[in-house]
């Protein structure tokens, strides 16, 4: 409990911070909105310009209040409340009960700066860290209401949303930007929907709310990236993205091709990608943030642009959505652009080896043994458990970097997704000190990670084998989450703390999911990385 205090106090507080790491003192610039930036100006009567403009304020009540008597407006709905000579409050009275936590109720008229105003409820005000939840409810009930409030005024073609912080920016800025974003690129213009403007509203947390962005819009960013299309995506395309996205935010990135990856032994890698016309490309991004004598962190995310499956071929109901294998590589480019542009003094590499699984006739096969980067063979029992194979070479090529630690992220194996549902990412590590910074993280940031057992019972199941160092599959039905991470395990460098991160339970958002994701590709864990490699720079 002291820990998370302390943490909550170092970045809850903004004003104890040295903002300079932050990059705030000169270059507000960079840190611009990403939503709805273009947007109609309309002319009245009176010959001046207006901006359809909508207003957020936010209500706590306790539960069972079916009579209003506990309501009570947070400091900025207050203040809005009186200068309106008390009209909101009457209104809600007339329009019992109020509303809930997750509800919006929606005015008009109100005030003439505003075409409408969204009350959302709060539930009640005596929250914060819940140890049960493994959560700060404070946060996640600001993000929910804040982006519960942006959609509902989205709905009435609102081009201009005011939002208040309710107690924290960050989580406001969080909840709003996240609530309003929609993967819309393939629609007719019609029928797209308005993506607003947002600002802050009678608050003077200017950075946290640009600090919640920020993350927010990284989020977004590989919720972009997983919702694209395959043939829109290929290894290729997604390179070339990330190029033109992260040398934009100062980060350093080099393209490898085919022949560089077989030079150096990426045999398991380019197994995979050899079903596939798309070549196969291993991408470098760099964020030198302090001296570049000190360690990297190195971020390794999986990018498999499609999984077919390979020869051993998925159910077509399940490759619908397996554009998104490539979720852990949109992680880790949105996390650099964030913490570049955050401009957090530490040095991170990230390591994306990017490809298809497709059944081509030159495509690997069960049996097939394959020796790994780092000279390990290994005996592919599945083609489907292609995952493991390319992160098992990038995780020994990283070794070149003496990296201070390791974290690969990746849509490993579906048991992940039965134990634990879209609750929590799956966490399995070596190092009890960067699973505790990894949980505070996702305490913070409300995108839950759960540690599980990297016991050597898995690793006698991956590596009992007669034919070769290790197979891709230990038992069948039988702790495969806990095997993926014991096959990885034999690739990570020797003395090397390193953190496996497997996401396919919360790649996509569903209806248990909070309001401020739609359905579809999620962009987890992109937040509680960030929010990660923040709280290490702030102890460093």
């Amino acid at each position: 409990m002291n820990t998370i205090k302390n943490i909550r106090s170092t970045l809850s507080n903004k004003g104890n911070l040295n903002l300079a790491w932050f990059g705030y003192q000169d270059s507000k610039r960079n840190l611009t909105q990403q939503s709805g930036e273009n947007y109609d100006v309309r002319v009245n009567c009176s010959n001046t310009t207006s901006v359809p403009t909508g207003l957020i304020i936010g209500v706590y009540s306790e539960e069972g209040d079916l009579k209003g008597q506990t309501a009570d407006f947070t400091p900025a709905g207050k203040k809005f409340n009186d200068s309106v000579k008390g009209f909101v409050k009457d209104q809600l009275l007339r329009t019992l009960p109020l509303p809930k936590l997750g509800q919006v109720r929606l005015f008009y008229g109100v005030d003439d700066r505003f075409n409408a105003v969204a009350v959302v409820g709060l539930g009640t005000d005596c929250i914060g860290y819940n140890p049960v939840e493994e959560i700060d409810e404070q946060k996640e009930v600001i993000r929910v209401a804040a982006a519960v409030g942006a959609r509902a005024l989205q709905d009435l073609q609102i081009y201009r949303i005011m939002v208040e912080s309710f107690g924290h920016a960050e989580s406001a800025a969080e909840g709003a930007t996240m609530g309003l974003w929609v993967y819309q690129e393939h629609r007719a213009e019609k029928k797209q929907l308005v993506v607003p403007k947002l600002i802050l509203f009678d608050s003077e947390d200017w950075i946290g709310w640009q600090i919640g962005q920020q993350k927010a819009n990284a989020q977004n960013l590989a919720r972009q990236f997983s919702e694209t299309p395959a043939n829109l995506l290929t290894p290729s395309v997604f390179a070339q993205s990330s190029v033109e996205v992260l040398t934009k935010a100062g980060v350093n990135v080099e393209v490898k091709v085919q022949n560089w990856a077989k030079l150096r032994g990426f045999n398991a890698f380019l197994s995979v990608g050899s079903g596939s016309c798309q070549p196969p490309i291993f991408l470098e991004a760099y964020y030198e943030g302090c001296d570049p004598d000190v360690s990297p962190v190195v971020l390794i995310g999986k990018g498999v642009t499609f999984d077919a499956g390979g020869v051993c071929l998925h159910r077509c109901f399940d490759l619908r959505d397996l554009r998104g294998d490539m979720a852990g590589a949109a992680s880790v480019v949105a996390a650099l652009r964030a913490i570049s542009t955050l401009q957090l003094p530490i040095n991170v590499r990230g390591l994306i080896p990017l490809c298809e699984n497709m059944p081509g006739a030159s495509a690997y096969k069960p049996g097939d043994i394959i020796r790994a980067q780092n000279g390990k063979t290994i005996l592919v029992q599945t083609t489907a458990n292609e995952g493991r194979l390319i992160l098992a070479d990038a995780l020994s090529y990283c070794a070149v970097y003496n990296p201070k630690f390791v974290v690969d992220i990746g849509t490993l194996t579906t048991e992940v997704k039965k134990l634990m549902g879209a609750s929590a990412a799956g966490v399995f590590t070596n190092s009890d000190q960067l699973y505790d910074l990894l949980r505070i993280a996702s305490i913070h940031t409300g995108d839950r990670v759960w540690r599980l057992p990297l016991w050597e019972y898995f690793t006698e199941d991956v590596t009992n084998t007669e034919k070769s160092d290790v197979q891709n599959v230990g038992t069948p039905d039988h702790g495969g989450a806990c095997n993926a991470a014991a096959f990885l395990k034999e690739f990570v460098p020797n003395l090397t703390d390193w953190v496996h991160i497997d996401t396919y339970g919360i790649v996509k958002a569903d209806l248990q999911s909070p309001p401020y994701l739609r359905p579809g590709m999620s962009g987890r864990p992109t937040r509680t990385i960030i929010e990660f490699l923040s709280q290490l720079a702030c102890r460093n």
